[in-house]
């Protein structure tokens, strides 16, 4: 990760000039997996990794964006009166800028540095770390004020239509209102949220597979078909339902007929989970470690069986953390498809259960993961220093 002195030279070094500096978290969703584009629960964290923006205002329309990362840069002016997706990192950038427009905030050019330390594919949303940084920038840079549930959707906006990821609110509204030492456990609909402490007693550990399947992307969306189509075929039934939020497990069992073999179980995974959401956050609210990591070992089986969004390798490494000393629960956290796991862990056996894990994983796939312990962050703000 680029440093606060790093970040200003390398952006004098680009640009000539001094700017501000924005940061955003990635994030870890303890649990909750899928339910927000079906107006679910969810109780995800802001993570240390996160991305930094160095911003200035332009006195024209352009806007100038240079990845750190990537190496490159990109321009787009904001007064193209058709923009197009370019298909590549710029859509996440470009696009928030179209979502912020589209709602009326009248933005400035401006020069963009963006650096991450938030892995690429790892399902800890490098993505919505990038757009709400860039968003959090843009309204900045023009004097506007910053309002942050409607950034989380007008970056959910962006991600939806520009770039073309169906992804619910988790992302975004988490880096915007990550709250310190703790998760949130959100309402997806009416965005109401609750602070959920992170008991001293356990560290949250996350462990990377290092694997990324390419199949992500649409399989994620073509899961969310599934969602919509179990709703359309069970409303004649259940009544006005907007959502699979409002099928309950009772109704879905007593109607599954109407539904096929995969349609059902993508329909059970979301009810279930709802399910295991609430009862987790009540159980980490009152401290019962036990039960909250039950419900995590519960809702990876229901990814893996019914939701089908896991792989060989998050398998292994789940199966790895959940029989080692010390450990509540593990699953695999992110859209699927590969990335990382998030194990709820004893604090005194954190450090021997990361050595652990990282040994077996290796010796049973070749692989090495990148494991560490994290501690809950702010959402987006101003980056001091």
């Amino acid at each position: 990760m680029f440093s606060v002195d790093e970040l200003k030279a390398k952006f004098r070094e680009l640009y000539g000039r001094e700017p501000f500096l924005v940061r955003a978290p990635g994030r870890v969703n303890l649990i909750g997996e899928h339910t927000d584009y079906n107006d679910g629960f969810i109780m995800p964290a802001a993570l240390e990794y996160e991305t930094r923006a160095a911003v200035a205002p332009r006195t024209d329309r352009i806007l100038r964006v240079h990845s750190a990362k990537i190496g490159e840069t990109a321009e787009f002016d904001l007064d193209d009166p058709a923009p197009q997706p370019r298909r590549d990192w710029t859509d996440y950038v470009f696009g928030v800028a179209v979502a912020l427009a589209g709602a009326g905030k009248r933005l400035t050019g401006a020069d963009i540095l963006v650096a991450s330390s938030v892995p690429v594919g790892s399902g800890l949303s490098s993505s919505a770390a990038l757009e709400v940084s860039i968003g959090y920038g843009l309204l900045a840079a023009a004097g506007l004020p910053i309002d942050l549930v409607e950034l989380a959707k007008l970056c959910q906006k962006a991600e939806n239509e520009f770039v073309g990821m169906r992804c619910g609110i988790m992302d975004q509204f988490i880096s915007c209102n990550g709250q310190h030492d703790h998760a949130l456990m959100i309402d997806c609909r009416s965005l109401d949220k609750r602070p959920v402490p992170i008991d001293p007693r356990a560290r949250l550990v996350i462990a990377n597979s290092m694997v990324h399947h390419e199949l992500a992307s649409g399989e994620y969306n073509k899961r969310r078909a599934s969602c919509e189509e179990a709703v359309r075929l069970l409303a004649p039934v259940l009544g006005p339902i907007r959502a699979l939020r409002d099928v309950t497990p009772a109704a879905l069992e007593a109607n599954k007929a109407l539904l096929s073999d995969v349609t059902y179980r993508r329909a059970r995974h979301i009810v279930s989970e709802n399910e295991r959401v609430l009862e987790a956050a009540d159980a980490l609210a009152g401290g019962d470690l036990a039960r909250c990591g039950a419900l995590m070992n519960a809702s990876h089986a229901s990814m893996r069986d019914d939701y089908e969004i896991s792989c060989e390798e998050v398998d292994v490494l789940v199966d790895i953390a959940q029989k080692l000393p010390g450990v509540f629960g593990s699953r695999m956290t992110g859209g699927g498809f590969g990335g990382c796991t998030v194990s709820l862990v004893e604090a005194g056996a954190a450090d021997a259960f990361m050595e652990a894990v990282r040994v077996a994983y290796e010796t049973a796939t070749g692989l090495k993961s990148t494991i560490f312990a994290c501690s809950p962050q702010q959402g987006v703000g101003p980056l001091e220093g």
